[in-house]
């Protein structure tokens, strides 16, 4: 498949719409706590269930989309967000939320093995750390408004009268009295419909793959499995989606409990600025990895987190309101670099590889659930300490890394660039 920037821009918009979905439970947790009488570690259950679906749907997934190409998978990938949305909206309580997220978190797996390398192959395999990081950048910026479409809703639907839009009126009639934040699932359901539609409208051209770019049977994942290399980038994706959800899961209700935030406000703003200073760390991270080599941006990087995660466990509520959206901010360029580091670290095999990569996105589910359960036992701040754990094997990441083929960078006072397109 030759470089294809309309595939590129439809991979973008896939991103925009799994970030929309999938990180709006954090700011929904005070509530979920409140509305359903939980503790921690109950709460944690729902990221739980959300993520470990990538650990069951994601090598499947590399399987069926090897079978049946990437547009039937991503189509029905949609159909199942749909179903559980509704789920959710429908029956909202704690057991169909579980389902309803694991349906949700089923079909952002099977996206994710997707478009992980079509948009290496769409884009060029030179270029993939550049644009996975765009990717980034707009996988944030929906992060960014989900929390504020969540305030806004919540606080509409809160006081409905006859000047109220037409959005919060159908919405109030058909989410519970109590349970606002249910109007978000009816939206997501909304949103993945229109995008059945645009997955069977847009023609997505077959892609001619190359021997290692083919995801194939089981007997090829575990000879992968057998390789240290493929087993140190899983740990490090595993890492850096444990870490990422173990600090946007857990901030409203750190804000609410040790500073006294209200979370229908001020907990999803701080949550919202997390990832909206996610995409601006991605704008500089764009830039970094066209002048320095990714490892040592990964290195950068991971400091600049570590030290932000510090002074918001530490310092006062108004220090803590800025520190962890710049825990974001120092936070956006992990994801894509050690992605593509591990793609570029292997010779063949990458659409099976990914396929791998992308279940340790059950990163997600552990470690808000170990934060959780040492929040019931120590205390909520000393159980996000367990998050240095993973930044530290992060930071380990651009010490050890050898890949094959580095990130294009600009070479200043020369006409090459390094690096292979």
């Amino acid at each position: 498949m030759r470089r294809s920037y309309p595939i590129v821009a439809l991979i973008f918009l896939t991103f925009f719409v799994i970030s929309f979905l999938t990180n709006i439970i954090g700011p929904l947790v005070p509530e979920i706590i409140e509305d359903f009488d939980l503790s921690l570690t109950l709460v944690a259950l729902l990221p739980f269930a959300f993520f470990i679906a990538y650990g069951v749907m994601s090598i499947p997934a590399g399987i069926l989309i090897e079978k049946y190409q990437e547009k039937p998978v991503m189509v029905a990938a949609f159909c199942v967000a749909t179903v559980g949305s509704l789920v959710l909206a429908l029956f909202p309580n704690y057991l169909a939320a579980i389902f309803s997220l694991f349906l949700i978190g089923s079909g952002m797996a099977m996206l994710q093995v997707a478009i992980n390398p079509l948009l290496r192959e769409a884009g060029g395999e030179g270029h993939y750390a550049f644009n996975a990081t765009v990717a980034q950048l707009i996988f944030g910026l929906a992060s960014f408004f989900s929390p504020l479409v969540y305030s806004y809703l919540v606080i509409n639907l809160q006081d409905v009268t006859a000047e109220s839009n037409i959005l919060i009126t159908i919405l109030s009639r058909l989410v519970p009295e109590n349970l606002h934040w249910i109007s978000l699932y009816w939206l997501f359901a909304v949103i993945s419909i229109l995008m059945v539609i645009v997955m069977i409208v847009i023609k997505i051209p077959k892609v001619e793959r190359k021997e290692e770019e083919r995801a194939g049977a089981l007997a090829t994942h575990l000879e992968l499995l057998k390789n240290p290399v493929v087993i140190l980038f899983f740990l490090g994706i595993f890492a850096y989606v444990g870490t990422e959800q173990g600090v946007a899961n857990w901030i409203s209700e750190f804000l609410s409990k040790y500073h006294g935030y209200d979370p229908q406000t001020t907990g999803a703003r701080a949550v919202s600025w997390f990832w909206g200073l996610m995409t601006a760390g991605g704008v500089l991270g764009i830039i970094m990895l066209k002048l320095l080599d990714s490892k040592v941006v990964l290195v950068g990087f991971t400091i600049g987190t570590m030290l932000s995660l510090t002074a918001a466990l530490f310092f006062s509520g108004p220090v803590a309101l800025v520190a962890f959206p710049l825990v974001g901010f120092f936070s956006a360029v992990m994801y894509p670099v050690i992605f593509s580091l591990a793609l570029n670290s292997v010779k063949e095999h990458h659409g099976s590889f990914s396929g791998i990569l992308v279940t340790a996105i059950v990163g997600g589910a552990v470690i808000p659930l170990i934060i959780g359960g040492l929040g019931d036992l120590f205390g909520l701040r000393n159980g996000m300490l367990f998050l240095y754990i993973t930044l530290a094997y992060i930071l380990s990441i651009g010490i050890w890394a050898q890949p094959l083929i580095k990130n294009v960078t600009i070479e200043f006072g020369k006409k090459n660039v390094a690096g292979i397109e």
